[in-house]
């Protein structure tokens, strides 16, 4: 039982923390993201196990974050404000050519990093080209042209 109540409270501390942190697509990593998330990865794998490094009590864990996971995805399906809550939204970061300095500082987020998004998707190197960027619930900005 204690390595089911460790697995459910590291899923949350990390579901808060990773919330915390932002919106950011795995594709889009940097390496500090990638050495930061190995090092969360060791420490999790410590706090879940415990000192029984038993087959049983892996799987139990591992059965124990699959289960979270599902019913938290049946929760969110149900109640779609909770889904709002713990997903977000998608945010919309540039208007008719004009960056919205507000919603980029709370996404963490410059001008370059929608202008990356803009010239890797359509081929777009000025703001003014843009319709619309938004920043998706995934991490990925979308960017609409002007036609």
């Amino acid at each position: 039982m204690d390595s089911v109540l460790r697995a459910a409270a590291i899923y949350l501390v990390l579901m808060v923390l990773f919330k915390i942190a932002g919106r950011r697509s795995l594709a889009e990593l940097t390496t500090f993201d990638l050495v930061l998330l190995m090092v969360i990865g060791e420490a999790t794998q410590q706090a879940l196990l415990g000192d029984d490094f038993s087959l049983t009590n892996a799987v139990l864990v591992i059965a124990t974050l699959i289960a979270i996971d599902i019913g938290l995805s049946l929760i969110k399906q149900r109640f779609t404000w909770l889904a709002r809550v713990l997903d977000g939204g998608p945010t919309v970061l540039v208007e008719h050519g004009r960056l919205l300095p507000e919603r980029l500082k709370r996404a963490r987020l410059d001008a370059e990093d929608v202008l990356e998004a803009a010239r890797s998707a359509q081929g777009i190197v000025e703001l003014r080209q843009i319709r619309f960027a938004i920043l998706e619930r995934n991490g990925k900005i979308s960017v609409i042209p002007y036609e």
